[in-house]
């Protein structure tokens, strides 16, 4: 027998359903895998090539993989305790996407263990890494796992803090451009940090844009997030005040490091100011949860597609003055 987050018991075979292939790969969320987890990867690979001249397909394809099964892990795990807690209902997760487990009706444990799977393999692959080029991106990859763990299951958990925007933009944004840098160069360059600061800001920003629209939904549940303390207005001011930060740090990066390529970003960025107005005119309610989350996704893969533009420019000139 399994009772239910409301307290009710629920028996039978037919009323629990299998984890199907379908449902697994809802719960890894696909859809958060490009601004939180590949576009940091890649910055780490262009900064790698860039500074070192060092590429490794295979190499840069396994911490790609390993960064994609972390942030699967991540999601599922938030999903796993949020059901359990009783914080996923139906009531106030209008998104069958958002409450994978209330919609579908899978059994909890199945989730959990595929949580858990998901970790496990990107920690073996995590042992070719290690192999490969040494315990720094070790060290990385533990901190990753650890604040995987306590975002969701501690006893505090992080989503029920005013941290969860800087944890997950350092960890994420930070920490896999850094471990993967130090993966593919065998270097450990404290600098990667700095110029990593755009997808730490673009993490946080889609970390606060969750927060943001949930603000009366987390009261309910308790948690004292960022925008819950701040209030809509205040956190709405300070999400678009980071997002100009963002957009601003490209040019200020590519003026310290890139020289005449940071020309490179300007197209990119011309072509998303009809997007990033968007932004300043959205409300930020419940109701366009999905609307904003969109937006902002698209909006840190413009950035960061500049950002590429411009590194992968500075590439092209510096081998053209090398053929010279």
């Amino acid at each position: 027998m399994y009772v239910s987050p409301a307290g009710k018991p629920e028996t039978g075979s037919g009323q629990m359903q299998k984890l199907t292939p379908l449902m697994a790969l809802r719960l890894a969320a696909p859809h958060t895998w490009p601004p939180a987890s590949v576009t940091p990867a890649i910055l780490g690979v262009l900064l790698a090539l860039d500074r070192t001249g060092r590429f490794s397909p295979l190499l840069s394809a396994a911490l790609l993989l390993i960064v994609i099964l972390m942030q699967s892990a991540a999601n599922t795990f938030n999903d796993y305790y949020d059901y359990i807690k009783g914080l996923d209902t139906k009531e106030n997760s209008d998104e069958p996407e958002d409450a994978v487990l209330v919609y579908n009706r899978i059994r909890p444990r199945a989730v959990l263990y595929l949580a858990i799977a998901f970790l496990a393999a990107a920690g073996l692959l995590g042992v070719y890494v290690v192999f490969l080029s040494g315990p720094v991106p070790l060290f990385a990859g533990l901190a990753g796992a650890a604040a995987l763990v306590l975002y969701s299951a501690s006893p505090l958990p992080i989503s029920f803090l005013p941290l969860g925007e800087a944890v997950s933009g350092f960890v994420m944004g930070g920490l896999i451009p850094f471990g993967v840098y130090t993966a593919v160069t065998g270097r450990t360059d404290p600098e990667i940090l700095l110029l990593s600061f755009p997808c730490v800001i673009g993490v946080g920003l889609v970390m606060m844009t969750n927060n943001l629209c949930d603000i009366e939904r987390d009261a309910l549940a308790g948690r004292k997030t960022l925008p819950r303390l701040l209030g809509r207005e205040r956190a709405r001011k300070l999400y678009l005040a980071l997002f100009l930060l963002m957009l601003l740090s490209l040019p200020l990066i590519g003026l310290w490091r890139f020289g005449f390529a940071v020309l490179g970003i300007a197209p990119v960025l011309l072509a998303g100011l009809p997007l990033f107005k968007r932004l300043f005119h959205l409300a930020y309610l419940h109701t366009q949860r999905a609307l904003c989350f969109k937006m902002i996704i698209l909006a840190d893969l413009l950035a960061y597609t500049a950002y590429f533009v411009m590194i992968l420019l500075h590439i092209f000139l510096q081998l053209s003055v090398k053929g010279e």
